[in-house]
């Protein structure tokens, strides 16, 4: 869980350090070009030109072992480390002392294989100029990292069960690093006598027969049980209890043998964790399908903007009321937001819903009608043709969603879920899946749920591709639209 991400943002933080490394060397060798232009007095510019990209070449020769160096010195510096743990102060002072050995050794490597065409200049000027833009990343980083805990983002809840020693030391390290993006949202315990009881400033809100509520009522994305010996045999059904239910289960195994082939192994300050995990996908390939998302939401809400108003204008032409239509929808473990469409009924027709129950075409708790008289007759063009799902492009760029994943459910549907159906919640919900792709409103419910999870249990980004693909001639040819 840590581990995996520290890893990611330390391969993305040594990315983007290279990057600006590599911007500093170009912009000190624009700057000894010019420097040369200027007292060259050289009336004749092809020659410089030409020049130019001569000496360019033998730099781009070096220019690896230059990338290098810099990498093994923020490195050794400690610079890939926990960084939001240290004073600024101690972030510059390692950017310092990374480019002055940097500076040394090139210097070094210059005299003694005698590179006559590297010059002083150049090396200095890279040092002063890269240790600048490093510094300023690293500010930008610690500023935006600060204000995004500020506002609550990319904070994950976590239920601990367990309240002896080693559960408070695992309490003391959570609150002691929260750059780790926990909060706790209760601890668990065997022993009813324990209930309301405060550890380490965390109350016990439940027992261990109480976990399947508990999950059922709060947003919870991990489970971390650290528990004594003993209660092993009493967990198993806690376990499963996560399991079904699509929530991520770790064990502290630091007494335990692991000997279990889907689990996987890790760690946090020293206490080991043998992960359970419901969901398939690394940190890097969620990374580039949240890359996926941000990119192409952005670019069709630009593009389609006319599309937008048009469609904003005809809506409240057709029938008064917004053109917008909100509702709340359960997301990512049962977090609630706001999912915006383009209004297909008429203005209030939620209030009618419940006159209408008996005309249901759907098993299951999801209501569905192919001749809704709520519908109005633009509303029926918009459903035929998906544009009335466009304004969730907004949701997808805020987070809210993604391009592929099960479609996001109604809070009072949820509810009425049989618990094995609730692990679709385990994965972001989508504006287009396996049901969409495949037939929509002719596929019953039943199946509808089976193939959500087939897709979060073969999740993959190839996977992706391939719906997207197929959900286009489904839109194209209105296939199982009402």
């Amino acid at each position: 869980m840590i581990k995996a991400k520290e890893q990611l943002l330390r391969k993305l933080l040594m990315v983007l350090d290279l990057s600006v490394v590599l911007v500093a060397f170009l912009i000190a060798f624009r700057f000894r070009q010019n420097i040369q232009d200027f007292y060259s007095l050289d009336f004749f510019p092809e020659r410089h030109i030409l020049g130019e990209l001569k000496g360019s070449q033998k730099y781009i020769g070096i220019l690896p072992f230059f990338l290098f160096a810099w990498w093994a010195a923020l490195s050794s510096s400690g610079l890939y480390e926990s960084f939001r743990r240290k004073k600024f102060f101690e972030l510059v002072w390692g950017i310092a002392k990374s480019g002055f050995f940097v500076m040394v050794v090139f210097a070094t490597a210059v005299f003694i294989f005698k590179l006559d065409f590297v010059s002083r200049s150049l090396i200095i000027s890279s040092f002063f100029i890269a240790g600048f833009l490093l510094t300023l990343e690293r500010w930008l980083i610690v500023i935006v990292l600060r204000f995004l805990r500020k506002q609550g983002y990319n904070y994950r809840n976590i239920l601990v069960v367990g309240t002896g020693q080693r559960a408070e030391n695992f309490i003391s390290l959570v609150q002691k690093h929260r750059e780790w993006g926990l909060r706790i949202v209760g601890l668990i315990d065997a022993e009813r006598e324990m209930l309301g009881r405060v550890v380490r400033g965390e109350k016990v809100i439940g027992v261990l027969e109480d976990i399947p509520e508990i999950l059922t009522r709060n947003v919870i994305d991990e489970v971390i049980f650290i528990v004594p010996r003993k209660w092993l045999p009493f967990i198993e059904k806690s376990l499963l209890d996560c399991e079904i239910r699509g929530i991520n289960a770790h064990i502290a195994t630091d007494f335990f043998n692991m000997n279990i082939a889907s689990s996987t192994a890790g760690d946090i300050e020293g206490i080991p964790l043998m992960m359970f995990s419901a969901t398939v996908g690394e940190e890097w390939q969620l990374l580039i399908k949240r890359l996926f998302d941000i990119i192409f939401s952005l670019a069709g809400i630009i593009l389609l903007f006319p599309l937008f108003v048009a469609l904003t204008v005809i809506i409240k032409r057709v029938c008064p009321g917004p053109a917008i239509f909100k509702q709340v929808r359960s997301g990512l473990n049962g977090r609630k937001f706001i999912m915006y469409k383009f209004r297909t009924m008429i203005n209030g027709a939620d209030k009618e819903k419940e006159t209408l129950n008996g005309f249901n075409e759907m098993d299951g708790p999801v209501f569905k009608m192919r001749n809704d008289p709520r519908v109005t007759k633009f509303g029926r063009f918009l459903r035929r043709t998906s544009l009335d799902e466009l304004p969730q492009l907004f949701n997808i760029l805020k987070g809210e969603m993604s391009f592929v994943g099960p479609r996001p459910p109604v809070s009072e549907e949820v509810e009425k879920y049989e618990i094995w159906q609730r692990r679709r919640l385990s994965m972001k919900p989508g504006l287009t899946c396996l049901w969409q792709a495949n037939g929509r409103n002719n596929v019953d419910f039943h199946k509808w749920m089976k193939m959500d999870l087939e897709y979060i249990d073969n999740w993959s980004l190839s996977l992706d591709l391939k719906i997207l693909l197929k959900t286009i001639p489904a839109v194209l040819f209105s296939i199982g639209a009402r």
